[in-house]
């Protein structure tokens, strides 16, 4: 990859390329920069010219006093969330849960796990 970086922290976000049937090329975009993309003949053209974009982005940013979206991969989780479910649904997985010997928690957990 030839793209020079002037914000080492651009190389740490999270990128993904596709290919797009109904564009016939790839296109590269960047979790934290949802409304970025860049399309190219060549997976390393459409990642290159991503990665180009978000650094000027990051740099507008940086400029302009905004806060710059923090990498994915740097974010600190709690492994906690909440998540409201309809009563039935909750009396269904509790049931579920106990006849599988298991906490609501663990069970749901597996589940999310897949």
């Amino acid at each position: 990859m030839s793209a020079v970086l002037t914000r080492p922290e651009v190389a740490h976000y999270a990128y993904q390329v596709t290919w797009s049937a109904e564009d016939e090329e790839f296109v590269a975009t960047c979790q934290e920069f949802p409304s970025l993309s860049w399309l190219a003949e060549s997976q390393d053209e459409a990642l290159e010219g991503l990665l180009r974009m978000v650094d000027e982005v990051v740099q507008e940013l940086q400029e302009a006093g905004e806060e710059v979206p923090q990498p994915f991969s740097e974010r600190k989780y709690s492994g906690r969330f909440n998540v409201r479910v309809g009563s039935e649904l909750h009396r269904r997985l509790a049931q579920e849960a106990e006849r599988d010997g298991l906490s609501l928690n663990t069970m749901v957990v597996r589940k999310l796990a897949g």
